[in-house]
């Protein structure tokens, strides 16, 4: 996320209307709109990555993953992300155009400019969707995939598959292999 775009505060549909003129992505948090800055190419390898297997895996069920240009509203904390990509079972998800309300799994490709927004604000604002059960960081350049799960009692734990052959999300029942999460990801270029 970058500096805020406007200093005036916008309401929910406020922001609603004037994004819809806009040119580029902007997230909005509490009022507040953040302009989305381009990515390298890097992160859109792997983010484009995770959404080719998750798509893979789940063509024959009631799921479907989607890719950046989606919106996912918290209506808890007066937010509207645009996840790298995230995974709704919700038929009422299934049945919207652009605001996605009910995500079970949510990946954040990180980048040196977002890193410690997607690691606190945004990761402590998406807990609050009961729906969540994963929120996945990727950071391309160190090759690490942390995985927090949702247990039973409602806290996320942390399971880092930074040095394992596989990540596990559960909470759609797949595992790929590291290294396809990482295709075509050449860091030292």
């Amino acid at each position: 996320m970058s500096s805020a775009v406007t200093r005036t505060r916008l309401t929910y549909a406020e922001y609603l209307d004037w994004e819809c003129g806009q040119p580029g992505r902007n997230e909005f948090f509490r009022g507040d709109v953040f302009a989305m800055v381009g990515a390298r190419r890097v992160h859109g390898e792997v983010a484009g990555n995770c959404f080719a297997l998750l798509r893979q895996h789940l063509k024959e069920g009631p799921c479907r993953a989607y890719i950046n240009d989606m919106k996912v509203r918290i209506d808890s904390a007066d937010a509207v992300f645009y996840p790298d990509v995230f995974v709704t079972c919700d038929a009422r998800d299934l049945a919207t155009e652009h605001i996605f309300q009910y995500p079970k799994l949510v990946i954040e490709v990180l980048s040196e400019s977002t890193a410690s927004f997607d690691r606190g604000v945004k990761f402590a604002t998406y807990r609050q969707l009961p729906s969540l059960l994963e929120y996945c960081l990727i950071d391309a350049d160190s090759r690490t995939v942390e995985v927090f799960r949702r247990g039973s009692d409602g806290l996320f734990t942390l399971h880092d598959f930074s040095a394992a052959e596989e990540v596990r999300f559960a909470s759609v029942a797949a595992s790929f292999g590291r290294a396809s999460v990482f295709e075509n990801v050449d860091t030292t270029r």
